[in-house]
């Protein structure tokens, strides 16, 4: 009998995009032939997660799940909004969240792990899942936040149930304070972030790059003016404390209210939670934001048809 080595596994696994076991399982059947394993995985319906992989997965789900002062969001992606529906979805969706607590953030950790109440990996899991349910999937990214004293809080917005939805926040207080009020002022925070999208918490967080190309492109506009240099120079660190208020979380006017700062909502949770409060970070999830979608031109498709 041939030996299957890692290499053979390796091969076997990049043509059909079947999980480890799947394909050591079938290269031991087919005596270490690929080519023969190819068509026994086929056979066996586990290859057809290859068959779908270059399909564009934008939909599916975010999910969250919080143990403590420990918390993870994952996006999960497939084609279509009727799969995100699908309640082996989104089971697959909770228990990846539960299991992404301790992945540190790492996708192949997570995918590495053993699944739940199955013999295989959440890697393994997936690829049954794409050649059961006939879409395209995939792990896309995970997010942590942990606090050492303080709460965590989370909003889902578009949510399917409390943890699954299209968009998900996690929040992470420190403080000393009562937790029942930290998590009820989080909650109100993490609203705060899905719909004003902030990209840091403060302005010592904030990109240093993101923020000198602001300036620069704030200075050559107002240069245009064509004032003095030291005018100019207010003009720039004017618009740079809009710039600010826009993307740094606590400039920002929080949404709650419409008109305090976030800073002087933080100052106010302190005093009701009887300590001193701090948002230490926070992670947003927008389903899939940053995925190239295909546009769908349905008459140039019909016209296709008919001259062909």
């Amino acid at each position: 009998m041939a030996q299957i080595t890692a290499a053979l596994v390796k091969e076997l696994r990049e043509k059909t995009g079947a999980g480890m076991m799947d394909c050591k399982k079938a290269l031991g059947e087919c005596d270490g032939d690929v080519e023969a394993s190819v068509d026994w995985l086929r056979t066996k319906g586990l290859a057809a997660a290859a068959k779908k992989a270059g399909r564009v997965a934008a939909e599916g789900l975010v999910g969250v799940a919080i143990d403590g002062t420990k918390g993870a969001l994952v996006e999960i992606n497939a084609e279509t909004d009727f799969v995100a529906r699908n309640e082996t979805f989104q089971e697959f969706v909770n228990t990846a969240a539960s299991l992404a607590l301790n992945s540190d953030g790492d996708v192949d950790a997570l995918k590495a792990m053993a699944y739940p109440g199955e013999d295989r990996t959440v890697e393994e899991q997936l690829t049954h899942m794409i050649a059961t349910i006939g879409e395209n999937m995939s792990i896309r990214r995970i997010a942590n936040v942990d606090v050492g004293t303080g709460a965590l809080a989370y909003y889902v917005h578009n949510a399917l149930e409390a943890t699954l939805g299209k968009i998900g926040v996690l929040v992470g207080l420190e403080s000393a304070g009562d937790t029942a009020k930290l998590e009820a002022f989080g909650k109100q925070v993490a609203m705060h972030v899905a719909a004003a999208k902030p990209q840091a918490v403060s302005r010592e967080e904030l990109d240093q790059e993101a923020a000198d190309r602001e300036r620069a492109v704030l200075t050559e506009q107002a240069k245009d003016s064509g004032r003095p240099a030291d005018i100019i120079e207010k003009m720039v660190d004017g618009r740079m404390r809009k710039f600010y208020e826009e993307v740094c979380l606590v400039d920002q006017t929080f949404v709650i209210d419409g008109e305090s700062k976030v800073s002087d909502a933080v100052a106010a949770a302190a005093k009701d939670a009887g300590a001193d409060v701090a948002i230490k970070s926070f992670e947003i999830f927008v389903l899939g934001e940053g995925i190239e979608k295909e546009e769908e031109d349905f008459a140039a498709e019909v016209a296709a048809v008919a001259g062909s």
